[in-house]
Formats: structure tokens, C-alpha cells, sequence
């Protein structure tokens, strides 16, 4: 029960399409290890701690949301190379898909929790870079913000926090996960009823106050969990491999 390193790679770039938006991550294979691969580990965030369980598990590949790289690679020191070094030594691979992951049509965060939610009438949402990497849509009933927070508590895991503005029945939604919260000034010209995303921001507070948009805040953790969940289910379905989660929260 194996697979040559080259061939899930290969796939991933390809599925994920990974050179379709320009990204801040250096996308793709970040870390070479051993060829041969049986088990994938699958996390949002490039860490030791979820280095560590991968290992403990017996992963030969870790795929993450958040990955080492970014901006391209000027130096390989202090925790970085801490970093580097368990991965050579243990022969993992590390592969990460940022932005790509987030603007998924099938298994992207953002798709995945419209899916969750049962929105109706989907369609791309937040422009990024010329790319719209988020999605909106429509709630099957009309539900309060708490009812709605609640409901992605139950789905994503985590707590939610908010910012109460708008109407107090929500029928539109609008989900742009992470740090998404610079799609707001375009969810209050679409006149969406909810926008949730994931970490909030200073001057989100004024701007949805004054606009009456009610905004959700899932946690960035948490927001970004249903697309490497998803890629894992994937790759089982494509490959001769076992995958499995790596749950490492965070505190944003």
C-alpha cells in the first residue's frame, strides 16, 4: 500500500492548480523527503508540533494550508532551520496549498463549509488578486447570527465571536475563510446578511456598525480545517494511501 512521491505531487498540483493565483505561499512541494509514500498526514499549519505527530504516526508526507515558505526562501535559520532539519532527518515531506486551497470549487475551505451550511445558489465571492477565492450563497431558512455561529461551532469545532449589526434574520451568507476580512467592503455592496470569515480586524467593527452587516469570526484555525480534511479524503480516493488529520489548534 504505497505511492511514488512524483505521482501525488503531480496530482496535487494539477487538482489543486496551484499556479492559477498568484500567492504570498510558496505553493507545492516545499520540502523533499523519501519517495515512497503509504501515509499522508494532513494539517493546516507547517509546525514542529504537527511535524512531530506526523512522524509519530508514520507519515513519509505532511500536506498543509500554511506552509514554511513564503515569499520566497532568503535564509534557512533559527526556527527554520530547526524546522527543516527534523523534516530531512525524518524524511518528511511537506507540501503546502494556500490560496489554492482556499478557492477550491470542490474541496476548498471556503466551498466546504457552504456546503456544510446547505447554502443554495452558490457562487465565487471575494475578489483577491483578480481571483475570487471565497463563495456565497443562501441559507435554507432564515437563522440569527447565534443560530448560525452555533451551527459552524458544531461543524468546525472552536468557539465564535461576532459583530451583531445587521438584520437579526440572515438569509444570505457570504464565506470567505482565514483573513478574509477585506472582503467585507464588497459583502456590504452585495448586501449580504452575513459575512464570516475567520480572524477579526480592527476596523472591521465601524465598518459593519455603520453598513449594519452582521460578521461572524470562526477563528482563523478553525475556518481553514475543511480543506485539508477534504484534500485528505481525496487523496484516499485517487491513491493506494491512508491519511490522517493532524490537529494542532491554534489560538487565532
Amino acid at each position: 500500500m504505497s505511492e511514488p512521491l512524483d505521482k501525488i505531487v503531480k496530482f496535487l498540483n494539477s487538482y489543486l492548480d496551484i499556479e492559477k493565483i498568484k500567492d504570498s505561499s510558496c505553493n507545492g512541494i516545499q520540502v523533499q523527503g523519501v519517495k515512497t509514500i503509504n501515509k499522508i498526514g494532513l494539517a493546516v499549519d507547517a509546525c514542529m508540533a504537527a511535524y512531530k505527530k506526523a512522524a509519530a504516526k508514520k507519515c513519509q508526507m505532511l500536506v498543509v494550508h500554511h506552509g514554511l515558505i513564503w515569499n520566497g526562501l532568503t535564509s534557512i535559520r533559527g526556527a527554520e532551520y530547526e524546522q527543516v532539519r527534523y523534516l530531512l532527518e525524518h524524511g518528511l515531506n511537506l507540501y503546502a496549498a494556500h490560496l489554492p486551497l482556499d478557492m477550491h470549487p470542490e474541496v476548498g475551505n471556503n466551498i466546504m463549509l457552504a456546503k456544510a451550511l446547505k447554502l443554495s445558489s452558490v457562487k465565487p465571492f471575494g475578489s483577491y488578486k483578480g481571483s475570487l477565492i471565497g463563495y456565497e450563497g443562501v441559507l435554507p431558512a432564515a437563522a440569527s447570527l447565534n443560530e448560525i455561529g452555533r451551527a459552524c461551532g458544531r461543524i468546525l469545532g472552536g468557539t465564535f465571536s461576532m459583530l451583531p449589526f445587521g438584520k437579526k434574520k440572515c438569509r444570505t451568507v457570504a464565506i470567505v475563510s482565514g483573513g478574509g476580512s477585506d472582503a467585507i467592503p464588497e459583502a456590504i455592496d452585495k448586501g449580504i446578511d452575513c459575512f464570516i470569515t475567520g480572524e477579526p480586524s480592527h476596523w472591521n467593527h465601524h465598518a459593519a456598525l455603520e453598513a449594519h452587516l452582521n460578521v461572524l469570526y470562526l477563528g482563523h484555525y478553525h475556518s481553514e480545517k475543511p480543506g485539508v480534511k477534504a484534500v485528505g479524503k481525496k487523496l484516499e480516493k485517487e491513491f493506494d494511501v491512508e491519511t490522517v488529520f493532524i490537529d494542532e489548534p491554534t489560538l487565532v
